[in-house]
Formats: C-alpha cells, structure tokens, sequence
C-alpha cells in the first residue's frame, strides 16, 4: 500500500499539514522540525506529490471547490454569494481564487491533484458539506489545507469550517409557520447526504416534536438536483386529500418549483399554501407573491471562509476553528395566518 502523508506525520510526530509545509519549505516550519519530517520522509520512502515553492515565497493561490453538478449548481444564487464574498476578501489581501468543478466527484478529485501541485498553491475552500466525500478524504490524507463552507463529520476536529445553525433556522422556520395557525406543515429539501439540508429537516421536525405534532413521512420530501420542470414529487404532495397547508422549503429554488406546481394545480400562494424558503435570493423577490425567506448571509459566509483559509495559510499553526455567521427571516407575502385545524 502507498505511504501516505499521514503515515509521515505519525512517524514523524507532526500534523499532516506539518508535512505538507515542509514539503513546500514554508518558512514557519523550523529547521528542527523540516529535518524530522525529511528523515521520516526518506524513511518510509515518501515521495510527495507537492513541488517545492522557493523559501520565504508566500502562496498567492486558493481554489474554490464547488459540488459536482452538470448545470443546477450554476443556477443557485448561494454560491455566487459565497463566491462574491470570497473574491472580495482574497482581491483585498492579493491572493488569487480559483474555482473548481466537475460533472462528478472523480472530476472535481482529478482537477484538485493537479492543482496541489501548483508551487503557488495556499489552500482550498470548499463550497459543501456532504457525507463520505472522497474530496476531504484526499485533502486531508495529503495534509492540504481546506477551509469548509457547511458542518463536517469527517475529520471534525481538524477541520475550519464556516456555517449557519441550521438546525436553529430550520427550527425557527417551522416555529414561525405554526404560530401562524397552521399544523399541517411539509418540509421539502435538497438530498440527505448535504448536511444543510439534512439539519434544517431535523429543526424542522424538533419544532413539530416540541408541539406534539406528528411526524408524517408522507410531509418530507427529499429531491436529489430537482429542476424546476420536474414537480411530481410536489403534485403528489399537494394532491394528498389531507394536503399541507404550509412549507419549508430548503432552497429559494424548490419553492419556486413549489409556487409553479400550485399554479398547475390552481392553487394560490398564501391562501391555499404558505411557505418559507431559504437563502433570500433574486428568486424570493422577483416571484409573486414575493417569498419569506431565511437569509444565511452568502456573502458574509464566503468572506470568513477566505479570511480563516489565508489566515491559516499566512499562521500555520492556528487551530481549527468553527464560525457560526447569523442567519435572519425575511418576511414578505407568502404565508398567511390561519385558524388553527
């Protein structure tokens, strides 16, 4: 089996990421310590995959990686907010941002070992969250530095990431509904495997728990890359006999879908269904009625990942650090009040 960087580092008694600097000769790694690392290095037979940059050169170099996607990644205004915010930070500090994607995971991973080669590369920022991402896994096995957009499981301890509490907006999502009148609230999100989506369903449900509501399967709808043209999934909720009367919808996108599909229906948004959505995008507000959306701040997550990855760049012995960035509710014409059932 192949050494890697991290069996270096456990020889060695360093951080892979220790590693991977003195593979680089990075000068905040003292004489000391790049001369145990190179001893475990030609120990073990290490070969890395990293040219050397000259000492005392800083990296001017950070890649921003986004989900693998054919098209709809492209579509959803979050990541041109984070992207904005990103460009902003690194154009203020001179460091260059570069974006990467694919139409699969093997093509963004393929894309990333070329770019770790780069002498200018500093660190990647990663757009997404989601489970068993081979992506981190690379990342981390070759100790390269990587700030995260969006909770992580794996590798938690030795990751910076840059969130929102999701469970918390989800929750107060579904709270606001209820106080509403409405009792028989839907929730409707991206796949499972994004763990934004997964913890705004779990606030979703913890809201519904906390009134001694029911949970019904049949309300939670979990759609992988839907488009706006392809709704079954939303006629079928709403042709239930006993349909929904409000939604959380985890995207400004799915609840257009959801408007379009009451329109087929000739139902009308907020009399007959009120929803909430997320990422207060151009989309809540040129829809009609125009939608209450939870606003995750893009901008402002996309200017603290920049900032966290350069200072961990220009400061490589920082520890992992997790930002929450506060999420607020934008309130506009689609939901309305009831009686409760």
């Amino acid at each position: 089996m192949a050494v890697t960087i991290k069996d270096v580092a456990a020889l060695a008694g360093v951080s892979p990421s220790t590693v991977s600097r003195t593979c680089k000769d990075h000068p905040s790694i003292s004489r000391e310590t790049k001369e145990k690392v190179r001893r475990a290095m030609a120990e073990l037979g290490y070969e890395p995959n990293i040219q050397q940059a000259p000492a005392g050169q800083p990296a001017q170099l950070i890649s921003v990686i986004l989900p693998p996607s054919s098209k709809d990644v492209y579509e959803n205004a979050f990541y041109l907010e984070a992207i904005r915010g990103i460009s902003q930070f690194c154009n203020g500090r001179e460091y260059i941002s570069a974006v990467v994607t694919g139409k699969d995971e093997r093509e963004i991973l393929q894309a990333v070992r070329t770019l770790a080669k780069d002498e200018r590369m500093g660190g990647f920022l990663m757009l997404y969250s989601k489970q068993d991402d081979a992506v981190v896994d690379y990342l981390y096995n070759e100790g390269l530095l990587y700030v995260m957009i969006g909770k992580t499981k794996q590798y938690a301890n030795q990751t910076v990431y840059i969130d929102n509490d999701n469970l918390l907006a989800g929750q107060e999502a579904t709270e606001y509904l209820y106080q509403l009148g409405h009792r028989r609230i839907a929730y409707v999100g991206s796949e499972y495997a994004m763990y934004y989506s997964a913890d705004r369903k779990e606030g979703y449900q913890h809201a519904l728990l906390g009134h001694g509501l029911a949970l019904n399967p049949d309300y939670c709808i979990e759609a992988d890359r839907l488009s706006l043209d392809e709704c079954g999934q939303f006629q079928k909720l709403l042709e239930q006999e006993n349909r929904p009367t409000a939604v959380v919808a985890s995207d400004d996108i799915l609840a257009v879908a959801l408007e379009r599909t009451c329109i087929r229906l000739g139902l009308s948004v907020p009399a007959d269904l009120s929803i909430v959505s997320f990422n207060n995008s151009l989309l809540a507000r040129i829809t009609s009625p125009q939608l209450t959306s939870i606003d995750v701040n893009s901008f402002q997550l996309g200017m603290e990942a920049a900032s966290q990855l350069i200072n961990h760049i220009e400061n490589p012995n920082l520890l992992a650090t997790k930002i929450i960035v506060p999420h607020s509710m934008v309130v506009r014409g689609s939901c309305r009040q009831i009686a409760p059932a």
